[in-house]
């Protein structure tokens, strides 16, 4: 599924944040998550289990334990919440690591300590074991949405009219579909995603996608999306154009960005947060491959990015040019995904080092330290009083029964 990179200390280039680790020790490839309120459901691909993160305490007891089949991509793959809803989706099998019964997405009634009643949402196909992709998002009309691969079609060059041939049925692959309420295609032409997001301010889909050898994009997804693939990763040239086989009233658009050698972009987070008044142009983008955290600016539309670099404005990095214009921090390992808390900071999930890290502004930092000393400094006076009266009370009982 994923190539893990070499470790390393997280950093970030912004001297006035820092990098904190929020839980770590998590197990069996935490992959994604998802907040509801201050809690944080982490997802485990290979177990099938579901965690709750409360006050910063990775939670032993699972909320939810499925029986999933993990070779390659399958495995838990995907979590939203949206309302008093939670969506799964993931590779469901008869066993843990049994044969494949389906990709599907359920609904789930969250009691505060268990995910119950377990509802059928959708049925996806299983054709290969990668290309599944998973990632739910709900936009700011309430409806939710999941990005699916092309379910190995493409490369074996089986995929129908969704990934840009002239025939074959439409199957569920490549494609971004609205889940709830049930509608049709969002997006076509999808190669495979660990990456979809909402703009808070304009309500656009964005994504990240996943090219063979080359190609891997963010992109601006608007309604009647049609992102090229099986027949362009990255920027489509004039031949290209000329092959697509325009299926319905679905429109190409190039990628807002790309990146020539894959660096496998996984999660994307725009900065919606006080905490950050800098960052509210920002849009945040992890990979896997190098395990860096990589930081775009909007354009006053919201509809692309600028640079500063000249190697960078045509939207591509070539081979040879330098992203340090976009590199905003490193080390986070196989970094799968990303997301501004209810709280305003910064949450990442890491795949490889089976830990969520925090990104905080240092004030914010040396102001919860302060409070806990502060706490520390009158509770353990307290405490030791307490000790002290009981051992003395125990002491003087002892004496009592001695006479």
């Amino acid at each position: 599924m994923f190539a893990i990179p070499a470790y390393a200390d997280p950093s970030i280039k912004d001297s006035d944040l820092i990098v904190q680790k929020y839980v770590s020790g998590i197990c069996c490839g935490p992959v994604t998550m998802a907040f509801d309120g201050n809690d944080i459901f982490i997802l485990e691909k290979i177990s099938g289990e579901v965690h709750v993160i409360r006050n910063g305490i990775f939670q032993g007891t699972t909320v939810l334990k499925e029986n999933v089949t993990t070779d390659d991509d399958q495995g838990m793959l995907g979590i939203d919440v949206a309302g008093n809803k939670v969506y799964l989706y993931f590779t469901e099998s008869s066993y843990r690591g049994g044969p494949i019964l389906g990709n599907r997405v359920y609904s789930y009634d969250w009691n505060g300590q268990n995910l119950v009643n377990k509802t059928l949402v959708k049925m996806m196909p299983s054709f290969e074991n990668y290309h599944i992709g998973g990632i739910m998002t709900t936009d700011l009309n309430g409806s939710t949405y999941l990005i699916v691969g092309d379910n190995g079609r493409a490369e074996e060059g089986k995929g129908g009219v969704l990934e840009n041939n002239a025939t074959g049925a439409p199957d569920d692959t490549g494609v971004i579909v609205r889940l709830v309420p049930p509608g049709p295609y969002y997006a076509i032409g999808i190669r495979n995603s660990f990456g979809l997001t909402v703009d808070p301010v304009t309500g656009r889909l964005w994504d990240t996608e996943n090219g063979p050898d080359h190609g891997d994009e963010v992109n601006m997804v608007q309604p009647n999306f049609n992102s090229g693939w099986g027949i362009v990763a990255g920027q489509a040239n004039v031949t290209q154009l000329a092959e697509m086989p325009h299926y319905q009233n679905y429109a190409y658009h190039d990628p807002q960005f790309t990146w020539d050698k894959p660096v496998a972009p996984t999660g994307i987070a725009f900065v919606d947060s006080d905490k950050f008044p800098n960052y509210h142009n920002s849009v945040l983008v992890g990979d896997c491959n190098n395990g860096n955290l990589y930081k775009f600016e909007l354009n006053p539309n919201r509809d692309g990015f600028v640079f500063q670099s000249d190697q960078l404005k045509d939207k591509i990095v070539n081979a040879g040019d330098s992203m340090d214009e976009i590199v905003f921090g490193a080390g986070f390992g196989c970094l799968t995904d990303v997301k501004v808390g209810p709280d305003g900071f910064i949450y990442i999930v890491s795949y490889s080092d089976g830990t969520i890290y925090r990104i905080m502004p240092k004030q914010y930092a040396e102001s919860s330290l302060s409070e806990s000393l502060q706490y520390l400094a009158y509770v353990v006076p307290v405490a030791a009083g307490i000790t002290l009266f009981a051992l003395y009370r125990t002491r003087s009982k002892k004496k009592s029964i001695v006479k």
